[in-house]
């Protein structure tokens, strides 16, 4: 099974290239970020002709997380549990029916900038409800992921200039540590259990040239549960997708798993 997670900023932007990207990279569950639109407006028509399921957690021109799949989607539930309050579109569950059921959590983690500040109070929060409905999934036992924009650098090889990034809130050393702490309950993160080398990513900013020089960063991950992490086969970016036209400022990140 091959699932795959893509920050699409923005879907009414995107509405080529990801039919295309599809088309193309054939995964069998996307988890797509930033959609940008409300559930009505999504134009699943694009890919149900295509042979997906598709489910989506929207927000008017803000947020929005989404997941399109070829096998049979059951038990979707919307938004991270913990907060009855938070309004953001930021996190979707659903249950992949393959060989062996997995669950997925789609998410969109907050940004958190700038920092000190409500975001950053905000985004460390998030973490912490994140935390604890990992902790609630892992009792259960069963196969599951959280996958997508985490908008956390977990170390300094994973950007390509660390040196610019120790005061932003992706980087700083209370976003790592909750990292951390949700990686140390037991999950495995699956690019760095595939891949070692430095200087891959999965974002660029639009700026400054950034793509040209490879000054990117990695924030899009997959964090596996021990009874997911015993079906990984692979986990790569696909870096080429961001010499396109019209493309995202993410790569899509992608696992492969024998279910």
């Amino acid at each position: 099974m091959k699932i795959a997670t893509f920050n699409i900023n923005g879907i009414k932007a995107r509405i080529e290239t990801l039919p295309r990207w599809l088309d193309e990279a054939q995964p069998d569950v996307a988890i797509l970020q930033e959609i940008k639109s409300v559930d009505e407006a999504f134009p699943r028509e694009i890919f149900e002709e295509r042979g997906y399921q598709v489910e989506t957690h929207g927000q008017k021109s803000f947020n929005g997380v989404a997941i399109l799949s070829k096998l049979p989607l059951e038990d979707v539930t919307r938004g991270l549990p913990g907060d009855d309050s938070d309004e953001q579109a930021r996190y979707i569950e659903a249950t992949v029916m393959g060989d062996t059921p997995i669950r997925i959590c789609g998410l969109y983690l907050p940004n958190g900038n700038p920092t000190p500040g409500p975001k950053y109070d905000y985004k460390l929060a998030w973490m912490e409800r994140l935390h604890a409905r990992a902790e609630a999934l892992l009792a259960a036992e069963e196969p599951f992921l959280m996958a997508g924009d985490y908008n956390i650098i977990p170390q300094d090889e994973d950007a390509a200039k660390p040196e610019d990034w120790q005061e932003d809130a992706l980087a700083r050393p209370e976003s790592r540590a909750a990292y951390r702490r949700l990686v140390n309950l037991g999950l495995t993160e699956a690019f760095r259990a595939r891949n070692s080398a430095s200087g891959m990513y999965s974002f660029w900013d639009y700026q400054a040239g950034a793509w040209n020089r490879n000054n990117g960063i990695r924030i899009d991950h997959f964090l596996l549960s021990p009874q997911c992490a015993d079906l990984l086969q692979d986990c790569q970016i696909d870096k080429e997708e961001r010499g396109r036209s019209k493309p995202s400022d993410h790569v899509p990140v992608w696992i492969d798993l024998t279910a």
